[in-house]
């Protein structure tokens, strides 16, 4: 269990820093969000394919396997990982100042920094938690598949966008709600399969 543990941190630790190196490049860099998370991800994949000289990673041990592998009282664990995960982005989204500053930085920028917030810290916050979560999603999916592969997830970011888009978020920022998204996977999920 302490190696599953301690595996779970590295890997949010890992998409922690990826995500504040976006942050860095989006708030203090000036550069756009797109061009800068999809530069990362193929910075990441090539990092990923280097360490592992682009074959899968063997050998994991069945206490990380069961990590995808469980269920409590017949509901799936990444189902739980997911409603706690939008339970709480829901509620840091809609009931904390916090969440307000978050969507008002979407919204129009400028009209936020000239109402006192920092805005800086907050789209460096923001990508860095989208960092964390991406983290704890990659532990669970290489749990999920009993492999660490390389090239695992690629086209993903794509499905991503889509059933953002779909779940009613605004590609300009500001507009948007979890459980939208929820239902934006769900229908692309359903398409897919």
């Amino acid at each position: 269990p302490s190696i599953v543990i301690a595996s779970c941190i590295v890997a949010m630790l890992a998409g922690l820093a990826v995500g504040i190196v976006n942050g860095v490049g989006v708030a203090v860099g000036d550069l756009p969000p797109f061009i800068m998370t999809l530069g990362t991800m193929t910075a990441v994949r090539g990092l990923a394919l280097l360490t592992s000289d682009g074959k899968p990673v063997t050998g994991i041990s069945e206490s990380y396997k069961a990590v995808a592998a469980t269920s409590v009282a017949g509901i799936p664990m990444l189902a739980i990982f997911l409603v706690i995960v939008i339970l709480i982005c829901s509620f840091v989204l809609a009931k904390t100042v916090y969440g307000r500053r978050v969507y008002a930085c979407g919204g129009n920028l400028q009209a936020a920094r000239v109402s006192g917030i920092n805005t800086t810290m907050i789209r460096i916050s923001t990508f860095a938690i989208a960092g964390l979560l991406a983290g704890l999603s990659g532990f669970l999916m290489t749990s999920r598949v009993t492999i660490g592969q390389p090239t695992a997830a690629e086209s993903y970011e794509m499905d991503a966008i889509t059933a953002c888009v779909v779940g009613g978020v605004s590609m300009s920022g500001g507009v948007g709600k979890p459980w939208g998204v929820v239902v934006g996977c769900l229908l692309i999920t359903v398409i897919t399969n």
